[in-house]
């Protein structure tokens, strides 16, 4: 799907299928190797034909339009008539973000049970546009659910009507697509303003020009948004170099229905006070439409340096990292995989499922900076791992993580059309607490997808990490049994 308008409206299409992880081109068919493994583990037969992804809209049953014409003409009068449609082929991509509950319910609605949809789509252009926006709908009871890439993996863009008890006389969803603009770019203070309907690719492009980056790659980076960043206290794949999102936002535009507020600090650090911004992020837009974030940005690093490590076990690994955070060495990147995942690489295309990979827990590092820098941070770290039980595995494996890092969704989708049940989970606690927690999560799923009938395979690795503890994200695949979404659901 590209991102051209619909025919009749100046509304964008959001560039992913409103059923898919990503674009129809980008759809991936099941390597052998997966498939062989899916077939001898867990039953699932794939014939490795791809499957009829690119579903009309036409076949899709959405719940009707239900707003009465003066609204519509409301809304049309405060940010055009060009940006207002009620077109199916807007409102489905809007109406589910990219759960795997979010794409089971795709393909068992296609052809049957209703899909809730958002009554009209609405792209203002402006603060004042938004702020007429949610003023009428507040004033005619109707529900606002902003929308920034389409990327939610928790129901954050479902447009209910009900809401605690209450019922709502329709939703509409605000695309931020217009808030496009990057401003006050400020590479001495290193700071910069961002629209938040902006792209994580096209934010980094813009940046670029000035010889700035964000640094910030979440799994949704191709997709996701400034705005849904800050919404979400988004933590990217650099977190360790450039800290979590949350952490770079200096101020944020928010408009609500009361007014326009500025979130945060117009200096670098301020003791006066609680701070709005607190409020703001991670809030999934509850309080109101971030359209503009204020960030720190720094340059674009001169240089990169990779190697990749292995441990014989997880707990050798995970206190290596620890020890890797508590000291300080710096690196920009690291993460570490348990046995399982580190074997089998779901990512790699026709060769996932293969244990190609070196045994032991697979641990990758990446440096960024002036070539001084990398180079002593990475000596640094290198020499801690080595001492804690760390092999080297030299720079390839590290590049390959990197160049494959954004595939595993995609292949999401070809894994539940074959048949295959798979999420991802995940969840943080403290360094003393990491061998129990993974454990009886490993346990607690294991038991609900064996109870449902499928063996599960259940990976896992760090994926951030703090002084006082880290991230465990968790992968799962086992065979749909029956109803898959109630299967999710348990």
């Amino acid at each position: 799907m590209s991102t051209e308008t619909s025919t009749d409206r100046g509304v964008p299409l959001p560039p992913m299928k409103f059923n898919l992880w990503g674009t129809v081109d980008e759809a991936k068919p099941l390597g052998e190797s997966t498939r062989k493994m899916l077939s001898s583990l867990m039953g699932v037969v794939d014939d490795g034909a791809v499957p009829a992804k690119d579903v009309p809209v036409d076949r899709l049953h959405l719940t009707a339009p239900r707003l009465p014409e003066e609204d519509l003409a409301a809304f049309r009068r405060i940010v055009g008539d060009s940006h207002v449609t009620t077109d199916d082929a807007q409102r489905a991509p809007r109406s589910r973000g990219k759960s795997s509950l979010d794409l089971l319910e795709w393909r068992s609605g296609a052809e049957g049970s209703e899909i809730t949809a958002p009554d009209a789509v609405l792209a203002p252009a402006t603060d004042d546009e938004v702020l007429q926006i949610l003023q009428h709908c507040t004033t005619r009871d109707i529900a606002v659910v902003p929308f920034g890439g389409g990327t939610s993996v928790v129901g954050g863009l479902t447009p209910y009507t009900a809401d605690a008890g209450h019922t709502f006389r329709g939703v509409v969803s605000l695309d931020l697509v217009r808030f496009d603009e990057v401003t006050d770019v400020d590479p001495v203070s290193g700071l910069a303003t961002l629209g938040a309907g902006l792209s994580g690719p096209a934010a980094e492009l813009a940046l670029a020009a000035h010889g700035l980056q964000i640094g910030h790659y979440p799994q949704s980076f191709p997709y996701a948004t400034i705005g849904g960043y800050a919404v979400t206290r988004s933590s990217g794949q650099d977190s360790a170099g450039y800290g979590r999102f949350d952490d770079m936002v200096r101020e944020l535009t928010l408009v609500t229905p009361g007014g326009v507020l500025q979130a945060g600090q117009a200096a670098p650090a301020s003791a006066a006070g609680p701070d709005l911004r607190e409020l703001v992020m991670g809030s999934e837009g509850a309080f109101g439409v971030v359209t503009r974030v204020r960030l720190r940005v720094h340059p674009v690093p001169e240089t990169k340096r990779y190697e990749a490590f292995t441990f014989p076990d997880f707990a050798t690994g995970a206190a290596a990292l620890r020890a890797v955070v508590q000291t300080g060495t710096g690196p920009t990147v690291i993460r570490l995989s348990d046995e399982i995942e580190s074997s089998i690489n779901l990512s790699s295309g026709d060769k996932a499922g293969e244990s190609t990979a070196p045994p032991g827990c697979l641990c990758i590092t990446v440096f960024e900076g002036t070539a001084e820098h990398t180079a002593a941070r990475h000596r640094e770290t290198r020499d801690l791992i080595l001492s804690l039980g760390g092999k080297s595995r030299g720079e390839a494996p590290a590049r390959a993580w990197e160049q494959g890092r954004f595939n595993a969704p995609v292949l999401r989708d070809s894994l539940l059309d074959a048949g295959a049940l798979c999420e991802t989970l995940e969840t943080a606690t403290d360094w003393a607490n990491v061998p129990r927690l993974k454990k009886a999560v490993g346990q607690a799923l294991a038991e609900s997808l064996n109870g449902s009938g499928t063996m599960a395979l259940i990976m896992c690795h760090i994926s951030h990490v703090y002084p006082e503890g880290c991230s465990l994200y968790f992968t799962v695949v086992a065979a749909q049994q029956g109803d898959p979404v109630a299967q999710w659901r348990r």
